[in-house]
This record gives structure tokens, C-alpha cells and sequence, in this order.
């Protein structure tokens, strides 16, 4: 099995880079079986698609408007996750989307993909993350572990740092 952790954002955006912030926390603090790969993926859309070949399941941890209270952490698998993503929070998201919509086309389409984000409050010019999901990175790393235990493939034991 081969699992790929991508994080996606831009982190001149303010909330938009909490994807990317989770993967980089998630390899500062824990180590992962063989098969697992973390990724930021920054805003590189179809360029990420060679990642993609070989992929049995994709987890992609981003910003996602919902509508709902920012800060809010949510959870899309499947057939929801290009539903999700038509509300764009930020340019990389149709690049987001074309790279599932390719990757399927050109039959290496993961059998099992998930997108755990969170609804950004601010998107503006800015290096720091909103109060409101600053609060919610390390629950939102916590839900990427729990996922990834539930396939089989938590982290090592003995490899988190507090």
C-alpha cells in the first residue's frame, strides 16, 4: 500500500497555508511506516501528478470554505471531495481539482482519498494563520494520524516529540 499525505496552501495567504503547515508538523514530529509520504505541495497543482502514480490512497489536508464558522474543521471522502472544492478558496484549488480530474483520466486515480481541512477565516497577505485556525492545527494533525491509523499506517512508536 502507498499512502500520500499532501499538504496544500500557499503560506503568503494567511489560513490558506494550513494544509501545508499540518504536513510540515506532522514530519517535524513523527515518523511514519514505509509506504507513507508526506508532501507539501504548496500551490503546484498538476505539476503534483507524477506523485500521484503508484498512490492507493490519497489524504490532502487544505483549506475548504464550507460557509460555516471559521475555524470549523471538516471531513470529505471520495465523490465529495471535487464537490468541496467548487467553492474555490484560493487559486490552487482548481488546480486541486484538475489533478484528481487528470490523475482519474489517466487511470491512476487513488482507490481511496480523503481531504481533511478546515474553514479558513482569512486569506489575505500574511505569514501568521488566523487566530481561529491557529487553534485548530493540531487537532487538525491529530485527525491526519487518526486517519492514517485507521489504514494501517500510523506513526512509529517512540518517534513523537512532545
Amino acid at each position: 500500500m502507498s499512502i500520500l499525505v499532501l499538504g496544500i496552501g500557499n503560506l503568503i495567504m494567511s489560513d490558506d497555508g494550513i494544509g501545508v503547515r499540518v504536513v510540515q508538523r506532522l514530519a517535524a514530529t513523527h515518523r511514519f511506516p514505509v509506504g507513507v509520504t508526506l508532501v507539501d505541495g504548496g500551490t503546484l497543482g498538476l505539476d503534483l501528478l507524477p506523485k500521484l502514480e503508484g498512490v492507493t490512497r490519497l489524504l490532502v489536508v487544505d483549506a475548504v470554505e464550507t460557509g460555516g464558522i471559521p475555524g470549523t474543521v471538516v471531513r470529505f471522502t471520495g465523490d465529495q471531495i471535487p464537490m468541496a472544492l467548487e467553492t474555490k478558496v484560493s487559486p490552487h484549488q482548481v488546480g486541486l481539482k484538475d489533478l484528481l480530474a487528470v490523475a482519474g483520466l489517466q487511470g491512476f486515480a487513488p482507490e481511496e482519498m480523503v481531504l481533511w481541512g478546515v474553514q479558513p477565516e482569512k486569506l489575505g497577505l500574511g505569514l501568521e494563520l488566523s487566530p481561529a485556525v491557529a487553534g485548530e492545527l493540531d487537532r487538525l494533525a491529530a485527525h491526519v494520524v487518526g486517519e492514517l491509523e485507521r489504514w494501517g499506517a500510523g506513526p512509529l512508536h517512540g518517534t513523537s516529540t512532545p
